[in-house]
């Protein structure tokens, strides 16, 4: 019998870096919010996915209000976000049964294909968790403040000792959705000591020893955080 797949939606931005009144998620994307096209997209590559919306207490009238205004029938079950994205996911967790798979997606990813959504789930057929990931392809410098309030190398401050060039081979950017045991994220939740440092569900997974297969992501899965990612989804949408 197959697992039951939970798809958690973590729609907890409030729009700072955006600029915007709207918080990003209920920003206009082919006349939708951006919520509702990523929870579209998880949908298209796993139609009996369970879904479950994580949002700031004070936007869930609002979404409410804006899934009647575009007839958008989806069940789903909605949660009230916590004070970082470390303490929503976990809000949402509680509504998540063991033996299931759950999926955890950045709202704000709209542009995920429907076929990196199956590849991810289809692979926790083998895996305890999958996390997509893309090759960077800048080069990364290693930098720290220096005493004048600038920028300088690492080794330079200090601060640490190695090159302040990266190695590319070495680095990835993480992705979203992430899949995991539910058990397993439940646990991890719970036993994991909280930092700043998690920002993905991988690094709280990580700390109960959960191993993860990683897969190739999609350079087009970006995250809208500024007003140029924003125009870029729109130019591509």
């Amino acid at each position: 019998m197959e697992k039951e797949i939970f798809a958690v939606i973590v729609a907890g931005g409030s729009g700072t870096r955006m600029g915007t009144s709207v918080p990003k998620q209920f920003l206009p994307l082919g006349g939708r919010p951006v919520l509702q096209v990523s929870i579209e997209k998880i949908l298209q590559g796993c139609p009996s996915a369970h879904i479950v919306v994580v949002l700031p207490a004070e936007s869930v009238g609002k979404w409410k209000e804006m899934c009647a205004a575009n007839n958008f029938d989806c069940p789903q079950t909605i949660v009230e976000g916590g004070f970082t994205r470390y303490h929503s996911v976990r809000n949402a967790l509680a509504k998540i049964p063991d033996g299931a798979v759950v999926l955890v997606h950045d709202a704000v990813r709209p542009m995920v294909s429907a076929d990196l959504v199956r590849r991810v789930a289809a692979a926790m057929g083998s895996a305890r968790a999958v996390v997509p990931v893309v090759r960077v392809q800048d080069t990364i410098k290693r930098l720290v403040q220096d005493a004048d309030g600038g920028l300088c190398r690492a080794e330079e401050a200090g601060a640490r000792e190695g090159w302040s060039v990266l190695d590319r081979e070495e680095l990835f950017a993480a992705q979203t959705p992430q899949a995991f045991r539910s058990e397993d994220l439940k646990r991890a939740y719970s036993e994991a000591y909280y930092s700043p440092k998690l920002t993905d569900d991988d690094s709280v997974a990580a700390q109960i020893g959960v191993k993860t297969a990683y897969v190739e992501g999609e350079r087009g899965n970006f995250k809208i955080t500024t007003p140029y990612d924003y125009e870029l989804a729109k130019t591509l949408f």
